[in-house]
């Protein structure tokens, strides 16, 4: 054995998980392609019809001291907006149809329960006391997108999942701890540009959050318990 060969290299290691994301990424990828776009914009549909189309007088969340503390900054819109890359993620990286299926199902359950307490219990956020036309991006954001389907924000419900997804997917190629961190850091960037872009409130994070939790987990359950029973 030479000196050379008897030094450890990092780059076989890095190699494979590169090659994993690369292989996962390829597979499947026309059906993940369409099925994203397609779910997507089914969402959008939905979501806007709902909010233009209340039952009854929203009812405005109230504010916390956090949400006092939290200023308002035009560059969040850009990691409010990064959201629709970032969920994109998941199913991308979906090793198999079983996967693919289980990403698509639990993201479907979490947009149909939160729009069902939208339309049940409407909800907006105050009107703040500020002078939009200073955040040309909010601006935009703000004619488009009028603060309601506030609670629970199911633009924190699917940065959540997302990242719990991912987390997952990192773990199983066994990538470096550097790209867990990094994907830790983007889905709480996005929760705090619901703040920052002042879309939601605190409430509405921890309701988001609590709904993906609770989806995440009675999903993974029901996968476990598939996977024990041989189904």
């Amino acid at each position: 054995m030479t000196a050379r060969s008897a030094i450890p290299s990092s780059q076989p290691r890095a190699s494979t998980w590169y090659a994993a994301l690369g292989r996962r990424i390829a597979t499947l990828w026309v059906l993940k392609m369409i099925g994203t776009t397609l779910g997507i914009s089914g969402f959008f549909f939905v979501y806007f019809w709902v909010m233009h189309n209340p039952p009854s007088e929203p009812t405005v969340m109230p504010l916390t001291l956090l949400d006092h503390w939290v200023g308002v900054s035009d560059d969040a819109m850009l990691l409010y907006g990064s959201l629709w890359f970032y969920i994109s993620l998941a199913p991308a990286l979906a090793k198999d149809k079983v996967e693919l299926w289980a990403c698509a199902r639990d993201a479907a359950v979490m947009a149909a329960i939160g729009l069902v307490v939208f339309w049940v219990f409407p909800t907006t956020v105050p009107a703040f006391a500020v002078d939009w036309s200073q955040y040309p991006a909010l601006q935009f954001l703000k004619s488009t997108d009028v603060g309601g389907n506030a609670f629970p924000s199911l633009h924190v419900a699917f940065a959540v999942l997302t990242a719990v997804l991912l987390a997952r997917q990192l773990r199983e190629v066994r990538a470096p701890r550097w790209t867990l961190w990094l994907n830790a850091l983007w889905a709480f960037g996005i929760v705090y540009s619901t703040l920052a872009t002042r879309q939601h409130v605190l409430l509405d994070v921890l309701g988001g959050t609590l709904l993906a939790a609770v989806v995440s987990w009675v999903g993974t359950a029901r996968d476990r318990r598939l996977v024990l029973t041989g189904a």
